[in-house]
């Protein structure tokens, strides 16, 4: 199996962490994907979506989190709460614009792998308690978490 390398920040070769993608003839595979779905400008419908309120994503550090996301990149914290699902969690929103907020939180005195069991546990009542029912590929199920999708097999 071969190992996939992306460029870092400094444009220097770096080893990724995870199994390569099937090799695939990528040219072929995006002529494909433009010709069948890729509508020329002119010719592309408005967005139906008035944006999203939130992504939420997972964060070791909710500190540095914060200073990236509001120092560097001008995104101003909008709220800090504790998550619901787990008690001493930090849950909290940054402005992205446009009506758009990005979220975080953290597992406090969890593993700091998000692949880790204890984490996927806490990732899976997360969902549950949201109503968001787990399914999809067999091995997005035992890799991690896998919710309602409508390409879910």
């Amino acid at each position: 199996m071969r190992t996939p390398h992306h460029r870092g920040l400094n444009g220097s070769m770096t080893e990724s962490a995870g199994p390569a993608a099937p090799a695939r003839d990528f040219a072929a595979w995006k002529a494909h994907l433009e010709q069948a779905w890729l509508r020329p400008a002119a010719e592309r419908p408005a967005s139906s979506g008035q944006g999203v309120h939130h992504l939420a994503l997972i964060c070791r550090d909710v500190e540095a989190t914060i200073a990236f996301y509001q120092d560097m990149l001008g995104f101003p914290l909008v709220e800090v709460m504790e998550n619901r699902d787990y008690v001493g969690s930090t849950h909290f929103f940054l402005d992205i614009g446009n009506g758009n907020l990005l979220a975080f939180f953290d597992f406090p005195g969890l593993a700091s792998d998000p692949r880790s069991k204890r984490t996927q546990r806490a990732a899976r009542r997360h969902l549950g308690v949201a109503g968001l029912a787990r399914c999809g590929p067999r091995a997005a199920r035992r890799a991690g978490i896998a919710t309602s999708d409508p390409t879910a097999a």
